[in-house]
């Protein structure tokens, strides 16, 4: 058995799993105190369901040899330079691997989930941000210096958008991160507040709406068009918050894709995960059990 702790932005999930299948389940509100809170919560799935090892995920850049969170722009500021691996120690005596949210639920997908077996994939999670992670011939890129896959929301992908808050320009994730599209909204002043309500509001004709949505595929088809030129995946897998509204999402960025792509790449299938709020979990459970090895 093995406890994986995912700290979402504005959620921090806990599970019991057996390598990958979950047993146990629990969430905590991210924010002040969610340290102590994380900490009685894993205790308390312990208690009933012992673990041998410790996953952890966050939102951000990860220094896996010293089990740090890197850089996250402003998320779990408590996390910063807080070395997890001893924390999880502390915390629950067992040992501990710490990997990028994006990562661990690529991982959960190809080990047990939405895309089994598969040796060449990409992943973009769409929620607050956008997250991404891509695997080659069965290994999960992470670079030099673990920064490799992981910034695909940050490619530019137009020159004339706002600065993004990582510094960068015309990042996809500074016009269609859920913070971005909520800010648009909120310029209108109206009753449309959440990215869910937008996608309604487009699809019964709403002009504003309709212009967001439109512009927000177009952000999220440029990413994972970039994502495939650059990895050559079989598979990319479409997760996150956003992707609760399924196909009305996934079929244009798929059409997307299909239109933009080089003339010879492969088009890649797309595929959604069943149970989404789970893959990083998934991908946790499996991490700790092999001790932080990618799975093949």
């Amino acid at each position: 058995m093995e406890l994986g702790i995912d700290f979402g932005g504005t959620v921090v999930k806990l599970g019991v799993l057996d390598h990958g299948v979950p047993v146990r389940t629990a969430s905590v509100p991210a924010g002040d105190g969610d340290l102590e809170r994380v900490e009685d919560a894993g205790r308390a799935l312990l208690a009933q369901t012992p673990a041998t090892a410790v996953g952890i995920a966050v939102p951000g850049v990860v220094d896996r040899a010293a089990a740090r969170l890197v850089k996250a722009h402003d998320k779990h500021p408590r996390l910063a330079d807080l070395d997890l691996r001893a924390w999880a120690d502390t915390a629950f005596g067992l040992p501990a691997v710490v990997e990028n949210d994006a990562r661990a639920a690529l991982v959960g997908e190809i080990s047990t989930g939405s895309a089994a077996g598969a040796r060449d994939a990409v992943l973009m999670t769409l929620g607050t941000g956008i997250g991404t992670a891509a695997v080659m011939d069965a290994t999960v890129l992470r670079g030099a210096h673990d920064h490799a896959g992981i910034l695909g929301g940050h490619l530019t992908v137009d020159l004339d958008a706002p600065l993004c808050n990582c510094g960068n320009v015309g990042c996809a994730e500074s016009i269609a991160g859920a913070w971005a599209l909520r800010r648009e909204l909120a310029k209108r002043g109206d009753a449309v507040s959440d990215v869910r309500e937008m996608i309604a509001a487009a699809a019964s004709g709403d002009a504003h709406a309709t212009a967001l949505f439109e512009r927000a595929i177009r952000a999220w088809g440029a990413t994972a068009v970039s994502l495939c030129h650059a990895y050559d995946p079989e598979v990319v897998i479409l997760s996150g918050g956003v992707m609760r509204a399924g196909t009305a999402v996934a079929a244009p960025i798929e059409d997307y894709v299909a239109a933009h792509l080089w003339t010879s790449s492969h088009r890649p299938r797309f595929v959604l995960p069943e149970r989404p709020e789970l893959s990083v979990l998934r991908g946790l459970s499996v991490l700790a059990a092999g001790h932080g090895n990618t799975p093949t």
